[in-house]
């Protein structure tokens, strides 16, 4: 691969995978501007790097992602308010948007909590395993917040919409097995087995032929996924809707107080 010194993301070629690693460890990979900016240039150069026949995006240390994070200022408008519409227009849209439209398989290597975003970022890729110890977490409906990174569209096309709207609108925590026994993740290996298992799986992808690959997620994308740039840009909208209310105030005040939140509809 060409992008070697991301701020945020680690690229490695590797027979013939492309290991996109989510590099901010230390705050759990949570998803910044600049995070985002990274992960699209990572995925472009995969999408035009001929020797990268499957792409693995995991993250970093103890998580996947905690989804997006709250603290980057990136996240805020003039008025010091919370802007999410335009973050989620021109950087994380276009992410999952890529990871649904390469011409490659993408593996999502869930290595620990896949939260928010970062769950959402997961959900796009074409296969999903997961460390024993991983857990699955839509936490927005805990904030106050609805859906984003095209959940709404990609959660459903998994487990179904019973299963999508208990995840949605609970909040709670899915573990690795029950997200196997959902058909929300392909398989479950133990932690120390991620690594190897994933390498296994991603290069017998990469020995495969690649106008097949691209000719299937072609069609699938044509069914399951008809309409999801504008699912997307829908749910930005909205996204932004809920990021004006009192309740997401609440949400965020309560998350970072570690109590319980108070919602009133406001």
């Amino acid at each position: 691969m060409s992008v070697q010194h991301l701020e945020t993301v680690d690229c490695q070629l590797v027979d013939g995978v492309a290991w996109v690693t989510l590099n901010r460890p230390d705050a759990l990979n949570a998803v910044t501007w600049q995070v985002g900016e990274d992960l699209r240039t990572a995925l472009e150069d995969a999408a035009g790097e001929p020797r990268a026949r499957a792409v693995v995006v995991t993250g970093a240390g103890r998580a996947f992602s905690s989804g997006a994070d709250l603290r980057d200022r990136s996240l805020r408008g003039e008025d010091d308010g919370f802007d999410v519409l335009t973050i989620l227009r021109e950087v994380l849209n276009p992410v999952i948007l890529r990871v649904r439209t390469l011409e490659k398989p993408v593996i999502a290597a869930v290595n620990g909590p896949a939260v928010g975003v970062g769950c959402s970022l997961a959900l796009a890729a074409d296969l999903i395993v997961a460390a024993r110890s991983a857990y699955f977490l839509l936490a927005f409906v805990n904030i106050g917040l609805g859906l984003d990174g095209g959940a709404s569209q990609s959660l459903p096309a998994r487990v179904g919409h019973a299963r999508a709207m208990e995840m949605a609108l609970l909040g709670e925590r899915i573990d690795a097995e029950q997200a196997a026994a959902w058909g929300l993740a392909n398989r479950v290996v133990d932690d120390e087995q991620l690594r190897p298992a994933v390498t296994d799986l991603a290069g017998k992808l990469a020995a495969g032929p690649p106008g097949s690959y691209a000719a299937i997620k072609r069609t699938v994308n044509e069914r399951s996924f008809q309409g999801f740039a504008e699912l997307l840009d829908l749910e930005a909208v909205v996204q932004q809707e809920r990021a004006e209310s009192e309740d997401f105030g609440e949400g965020v005040a309560a998350f970072t107080e570690r109590r319980p939140a108070s919602f009133t509809g406001a």
